[in-house]
Formats: structure tokens, C-alpha cells, sequence
């Protein structure tokens, strides 16, 4: 069994944002002015003893005690990332509902922006290492938006503080180790380390251990820098990651099944929804995150950045006896009549189903905050 880059729990990210919960950027020292209140440092007397005793295994792996000084520094107890690991939800979301998110309009626009701007570096990672160039951009914009959301919580502070609360202690320590070598090699200073709240850092997102192990300085500057402002070295870094997990040169991901021969393995992650012919590559995808609609949103988001259209089969009807179409209706008719659904996708997350409680409630009808064909009818 192995760990994905990042297949270790992060399910904020993938499932319940697709890189929306990880925050805007903010870079630098000022990083905490852009917070909230529980992701700043507090004291922590069980925090600070459990440091005290991080130190000596750190040392024997190697890290110095002036590595330890300056990454502890100004490092301490967050009491938002110990609340945000304990309460991630188990989601349940439908291909269509993660599609819906992971190629969205804006997501496709942006992409195909993002990759005009980086045409070359994109074009040249994907001769150096034989990963398509539009692969690369949808993994971007999946991961941090196209670098719009890379995540400013302190990384250092993130995972001492979830190696201290021991769910997974094992492992965010080793995270922890990891991140200090990288501050040790001098990739990146403790105040510029920043990432989730659950240590995923840079543009596309990588763990510390990941880091180290297929990370690159493909600008030459000495540094593998995938916290900045340049997506250069981050974006060759997964790029790296993907060839050194098994990338085919010259295969697709995969396509959506119309009939006819099959050339790969043929997959429906939805009942009654699109079918999949899917290559070895698309296995490597699922090495950066081990889910079929996530590989599945990197292969049709590069097929839409690339100048693709949408799929062509449509999904069924959902357990309400609702399509896509009608879900976006009830959004628009309950965002006009006051409610607010958080936008008009088509996805019934939390804050449609809370739209969808204080209508109910307002008109005097059982309040289930469910969908229903009816209560489209009855907005009009």
C-alpha cells in the first residue's frame, strides 16, 4: 500500500472545495493579517511540552538547533487546525457534483488563460518529462486554483500542532521532520513556508515528504521554490511526480466511452452516467490522488483546457427525481426570492440545503431542507 502526495486526509480540499477552503494568498510575515481568530497561535501548555520533547527526535534525524530556533520561533498551538482535522466530513458526492466543480465554466476559462501565460513552461516541462502540458495545468487548477488559493496557514505551526493532537501523530511528525529539512536545505524560510491547514503547501499542493522526494529547481536559481509567485518549479514538480510514478509519454489520460472498441479499461463511477475508457495513465493520476473522480476531473478539465467540450453523455436523474438543470433552477428561483444557495451550480451543497430549510420554514411546510420537484413548482 502506498501515500499519495497528499492521499492522507485531505478531504477539504479535494472534496469539499476542490482547493477553495485553502484561503487566498497571502505571502510573508504579514501571512497572519488574512487568518481567522483559531488559525493564530495560542498558548498551549500540552503543545508547548510536546515540542519540548519533538526536539530531541528531531535532532537525531538530522536537524540542527539552529534549524529548530528559527522554524519554532515564532511557531505555536493552532486550535482551527486541530477542529478542522477532527470535523472533515465523509463525502458522498456524485461524479456529476464533483464535474460540476472540477470543470466548471470558470475553472475551464481560467485554465485556458492560465495556460496562454505559461505556454512555454508548460510546453517545455512536457518535453523534459513527457507529461502533457494541459495534464500539468488541470492538476494546478484543481489543486490551488491556478495558484489563486495556495493556502497561508504556517506550516510549521500546522503540523506541530497536529503531530501534538495524535490522531496522526506518526505521521504529521514525519511531515514536520520533513519540513524542517526543507528549511534546513534552504528552499524556503519558516515565514514563507506556508500551506492548508493540514501542511499541503505551494501550487499544486505537496506534502513536505513528497516534497523532498520529487520536488526540482527547474529555474536554475538553486532553489525548489513552489511557494512563490512563479508556478515554474512547482509546476515541474508535478510534472516530476507524475513521470517518476509511471507516466506514458505520448497516452491520454483516458476519454469518455461513445461505443465501439476499447483500447484501455472501461469505468462508470456513476450508475446510469458516463462511461470511461481509461489508459495506465490515468492510474498514475490517481498517485496525486487516489479517487477515480478526481482523475477523472484532471483528465476532462485538460481536455477542456486543450479546446474540448463538455461530456456528451448526461447523467441521470438524482435520487429527488431532479436533473442538473432543475437543481440550477431551484438555485436561481430561491437565490431570486431572497435565499441565499452560496451560486447557482447545481450542486446542493450546505448552503442550498439552508436556503432551501428557511423557505420551507417561511411557508409554514416541514422543514427537511431536501429538494424536491415541488418545491420547484411552488418558487415559480
Amino acid at each position: 500500500m502506498y501515500i499519495t502526495r497528499r492521499g492522507f486526509g485531505l478531504g477539504a480540499l479535494a472534496a469539499a472545495g476542490l482547493a477553495g477552503c485553502a484561503g487566498p494568498v497571502t505571502r510573508g510575515p504579514d501571512a497572519a493579517a488574512g487568518l481567522a481568530p483559531d488559525l493564530l497561535p495560542q498558548r498551549n501548555a500540552g503543545y508547548d511540552a510536546w515540542v519540548a520533547g519533538f526536539r530531541p527526535r528531531a535532532r537525531a534525524k538530522g536537524i540542527s538547533d539552529a534549524t529548530l530556533s528559527r522554524a519554532f520561533r515564532n511557531a505555536g498551538f493552532l486550535p482551527g487546525v486541530v477542529s478542522r482535522d477532527r470535523n472533515q466530513a465523509e463525502f458522498s458526492r456524485t461524479l456529476e457534483d464533483y464535474l460540476s466543480t472540477a470543470a466548471s465554466d470558470e475553472r475551464v476559462s481560467k485554465g485556458r488563460a492560465a495556460y496562454a501565460r505559461h505556454r512555454s513552461t508548460l510546453e517545455a516541462l512536457q518535453s523534459r518529462y513527457g507529461v502533457d502540458a494541459q495534464i500539468i495545468c488541470a492538476i494546478w487548477g484543481l489543486e490551488s486554483y491556478y495558484g489563486e488559493r495556495r493556502g497561508n496557514i504556517p506550516v510549521i505551526s500546522a503540523l506541530s500542532t497536529l503531530g501534538y493532537e495524535g490522531r496522526r501523530g506518526q505521521f504529521f511528525e514525519s511531515q514536520l521532520i520533513a519540513a524542517l529539512q526543507i528549511i534546513q536545505a534552504g528552499d524556503i524560510d519558516p515565514e514563507h513556508m506556508t500551506g492548508s491547514w493540514a501542511g499541503a503547501m505551494g501550487h499544486t499542493q505537496f506534502i513536505p515528504t513528497s516534497y523532498l522526494a520529487f520536488a526540482v529547481d527547474f529555474t536554475g536559481d538553486g532553489r525548489r521554490d513552489i511557494w512563490s509567485e512563479d508556478p515554474t518549479d512547482a509546476l515541474a514538480s508535478t510534472a516530476a511526480y507524475l513521470a517518476k510514478n509511471g507516466w506514458v509519454r505520448g497516452q491520454r489520460w483516458g476519454k469518455e466511452y461513445l461505443g465501439g472498441a476499447v483500447s484501455g479499461s472501461l469505468i462508470q463511477p456513476q450508475p446510469g452516467g458516463p462511461r470511461f475508457d481509461v489508459t495506465r495513465n490515468f492510474s498514475v493520476i490517481k498517485r496525486y490522488n487516489n479517487s477515480d473522480s478526481y482523475a477523472i476531473g484532471i483528465g476532462h478539465l485538460s481536455d477542456r483546457i486543450a479546446g474540448g467540450g463538455p461530456l456528451r453523455t448526461p447523467f441521470p436523474p438524482d435520487r429527488y427525481g431532479m436533473t442538473k438543470d432543475d437543481r440550477m433552477a431551484l438555485q436561481s428561483r430561491l437565490t431570486r426570492a431572497g435565499y441565499d444557495t452560496g451560486g447557482v451550480d447545481g450542486v446542493l451543497g450546505p448552503k442550498s440545503q439552508e436556503a432551501i430549510s428557511a423557505y420551507q420554514r417561511a411557508r409554514g411546510l416541514p422543514v427537511t431542507g431536501e429538494p424536491s420537484l415541488q418545491l420547484l413548482s411552488m418558487l415559480g
